[in-house]
């Protein structure tokens, strides 16, 4: 008698994708940093892990009010992770400063700080800068540096530079540990470093 032989499974088996880590990212300016986090997203090894969205407040919130957003979206079974993206401003600090991080603390929501402004971690890309900085100079050496002549900037041009910002700003950022130098007065400092840890895998 001929031996039976096994019926060939003819299902397909389907390829499964690990799911992408779902990130929300809260700006106050609706310029540069929004431009800098696109150019992030626009990265491959970001693009086919992260998904990257973007919230700009409409009126320019100040950080506590950023805070407040990010707890509210935490809710959503679908996001993985809420950043605020935020400076501290010299030589008039933002208001609530305090609050926001207390209330950031207790709900889980992530920050990524500059001191004095977001336009700190440009310059980082770029060279050392150890000296206090008011927000109208950093803003000015920074457009020095790359060029522009407003707010909105080409994040390509910072791309292949990332990696030297986050190492200067860790270097401020243990000397500012050394010094028992204590927020808001950790100025120049940036933790723009832990949000690109956070959506380069």
């Amino acid at each position: 008698m001929p031996r039976r032989t096994k019926a060939k499974d003819l299902k397909r088996k389907v390829a499964s994708r690990p799911e992408r880590k779902t990130v929300v990212v809260f700006c106050e300016g609706e310029a540069s940093e929004p431009d800098y986090i696109n150019g992030l997203k626009r990265l491959p090894h970001v693009r086919a892990n992260t998904s990257v969205n973007i919230e700009i407040d409409p009126d320019k919130g100040v950080p506590l009010t950023l805070v407040r957003r990010a707890v509210d979206r935490k809710h959503d079974d679908e996001v993985d992770e809420c950043w605020c993206v935020f400076d501290v401003e010299w030589p008039r600090n933002h208001p609530n400063l305090e609050q926001a991080i207390q209330l950031s603390n207790r709900h889980g929501i992530r920050l990524a700080i500059s001191n004095p402004c977001f336009e700190l971690w440009l310059i980082l890309h770029f060279e050392d800068q150890t000296a206090f900085m008011n927000t109208g100079d950093a803003e000015r050496r920074s457009r020095k540096l790359d060029g522009r002549s407003g707010k909105r900037i080409d994040a390509d041009r910072y791309m292949d530079r990332r990696h030297a910002a986050s190492q200067r700003a860790a270097l401020l950022a243990k000397r500012h540990a050394r010094d028992e130098t204590l927020f808001p007065d950790d100025n120049p400092s940036s933790t723009m470093g832990d949000l690109l840890d956070a959506i380069e895998p």
